[in-house]
């Protein structure tokens, strides 16, 4: 990974790549449409993998993503009911944009079964019985109930992520720090090839991934300020009932 971030240093590409921070359940899709518009990228890179964007974009159930992960899109889609707005909206908007500036699309996220076939083995009895408690009951939470546990992840956003870690560390290793690294180096080598980048993934992997990407510099776009309307600079977070809910 380190060589190619020193390549994409050599050749100028400091400041060349660009992370908005998402949330799969809010209506932020006009958002991340006028960002592209604006920063017309090269390369739109998505938090995805080849058969969840087939199933996003078909909005169909597919049966090459895990049981799990499709219990996941289940419980976000119940959520995103709540919001007025569709589980993904802003992955399609993305692409849909990509096109209208000429950028070319790139999945950098890892495979989908194999990141929960290694969760599931890693996991504690008492993590799955941990992890799918606090999505039953996220399951459940009301709109206001997830806006006030946005706004305490905003203000206490290293804070969250620790607790993270302390009460679900393979959760934590695998969905979050395994893929932080994996997409940076995804986004750092297709910098060096193609210069600017935006890459559009969940909120809470733009610290992992930032960190990931020294000595690069990015500009990182959060959710706090896609959800106000039209962007002007980055600052800000995601969180929710579920922090794992929309971290994926």
């Amino acid at each position: 990974m380190r060589k190619g971030l020193l390549k994409a240093c050599r050749v100028g590409l400091l400041e060349m790549i660009t992370l908005v921070g998402v949330g799969h359940v809010f209506a932020i899709s006009d958002s991340v449409r006028d960002i592209i518009r604006s920063k017309r990228p090269e390369v739109v890179c998505l938090e995805l993998d080849p058969a969840r964007y087939r199933a996003l974009s078909t909005r169909e159930s597919s049966t090459q993503v895990p049981l799990q992960y499709r219990l996941l899109a289940y419980f976000q889609k119940r959520m995103a009911d709540k919001f007025g707005t569709e589980v993904g909206d802003e992955m399609i908007a993305a692409v849909k944009a990509a096109g209208e500036v000429g950028a070319k699309v790139a999945l950098v996220d890892m495979d989908a079964a194999k990141v929960f076939s290694l969760l599931w083995r890693k996991m504690s009895f008492r993590e799955k019985l941990q992890l799918f408690g606090g999505a039953l009951v996220g399951l459940f939470a009301s709109k206001e109930t997830v806006e006030r546990e946005m706004e305490k992840y905003e203000e206490h956003e290293t804070v969250y992520l620790e607790k993270l870690g302390d009460g679900f560390p393979a959760v934590k290793e695998v969905l979050i720090d395994d893929r932080n690294r994996y997409m940076a180096q995804r986004i750092s080598s297709i910098a060096a090839q193609h210069g600017s980048v935006l890459a559009v993934v969940g909120d809470g992997h733009i610290p992992g991934i930032l960190e990931q990407l020294k000595p690069l510099e990015a500009e990182a776009i959060r959710l706090r300020e896609l959800r106000k309307g039209p962007v002007q600079r980055a600052s800000g977070a995601e969180y929710s009932a579920s922090f794992w809910y929309h971290s994926q």
